[in-house]
């Protein structure tokens, strides 16, 4: 078996807590995994991947073989939307099936969100996106900045410069009082990794 490359900043859920789903997804495990590519379709996702510790069909490169049952049950997937990658792993349940299933569930649901329109971040599937690899933040119109050019401080600045800082943009950007939404989650994205290093 392989080893599955769990993404970086989502948990693992301890061995001794996983356990079947209690709901009882009711589908075979090609359906589950056919779901997810489903679900992604129709979020218009592209160069999706899915990853789990067992080896692959070359026919269906999304589904594990039906016969391989690793001792991690854990399943990853990757995608690009809207120009910028996510990930969205589940190892919550003891098996392949459930945790796939779980995910395509998800990902309905992320897109049922959408589709009503109630968002409480800058896009519903900013929870899963994965930082850039060079901690640099996606600005209007695609470019990139480093954190601390959102804040407008120097590269090495204490915290509480960048507090400051942070705290003054939050207030020029925040949408209650008519600023961009999607400038004022840059700013506290910008915050995040500064404070973060």
């Amino acid at each position: 078996m392989r080893r599955l490359d769990w993404p970086a900043g989502f948990e693992r859920t301890p061995t001794s807590e996983r356990k079947r789903y209690p709901g009882g997804f009711e589908v075979s495990r090609s359906v589950a995994f056919d779901s997810i590519v489903e679900e992604l379709d129709k979020m218009d996702a592209v160069n999706a991947e899915v990853e789990t510790a067992a080896p692959h069909t070359a026919k269906h490169p999304h589904r594990p073989y039906k016969d391989r049952d690793p001792d991690d049950p854990g399943v990853v997937v990757y995608f690009d939307r809207d120009g910028q990658r996510f990930a969205v792993p589940c190892d919550r349940w003891d098996n392949l099936r459930d945790n796939a299933r779980a995910i395509a569930k998800y990902l309905d649901a992320k897109r049922a969100i959408e589709r009503y329109g109630v968002a409480t971040v800058e896009t519903e599937m900013s929870t899963q996106a994965l930082p850039s690899g060079d901690d640099e933040i996606v600005v209007a119109g695609g470019e990139t900045k480093a954190p601390h050019e959102v804040l407008g401080i120097q590269e090495d600045a204490p915290d509480g410069v960048v507090e400051a800082a942070a705290r003054a943009r939050k207030a020029e950007t925040h949408p209650d009082t008519g600023g961009d939404r999607a400038e004022f989650e840059r700013v506290k994205d910008a915050e995040e990794a500064m404070l973060d290093e």
